[in-house]
């Protein structure tokens, strides 16, 4: 199993930026996938889950109203459209996947992807 996140880069407060993680190596209609971020001296959080198969979302408080997850299935990709950006979205921006909500939600994660690193300047 491979989750492939990309989509980082450098952009000013307010801006906008779109993340895509690429699944590849299973059938992932089954799984949730969560984004996380880790920012520096910071323990890692999660941002939010989609579930695969129905769509349904979770967003933490933070980024609520800013961030939206979505998938496409024939691309076997999700998606974290990230608007509003704030210095403190800084961070290293990891996808994952899960086999439960709860799972998802506490970070007990089946597989990880490499990170991608987002910088909000002020």
């Amino acid at each position: 199993v491979q989750l492939q996140a990309s989509g980082g880069g450098l952009v000013q407060a307010g801006g906008s930026l779109r993340l895509s993680c690429a699944a590849s190596g299973r059938t992932f209609r089954d799984v949730f996938m969560g984004w996380f971020r880790q920012a520096p001296g910071k323990e890692r959080e999660l941002v939010g889950i989609i579930s695969w198969g129905a769509g349904t979302t979770y967003y933490a408080d933070s980024v609520k109203g800013r961030f939206t997850i979505s998938r496409d299935n024939a691309k076997n990709t999700v998606y974290l459209q990230m608007n509003s950006l704030k210095p403190e979205d800084t961070a290293v921006y990891y996808c994952a996947s899960a086999s439960t909500y709860a799972a998802a939600l506490m970070g007990t994660v089946d597989y990880w992807g490499k990170g991608t690193q987002v910088t909000v300047s002020s």
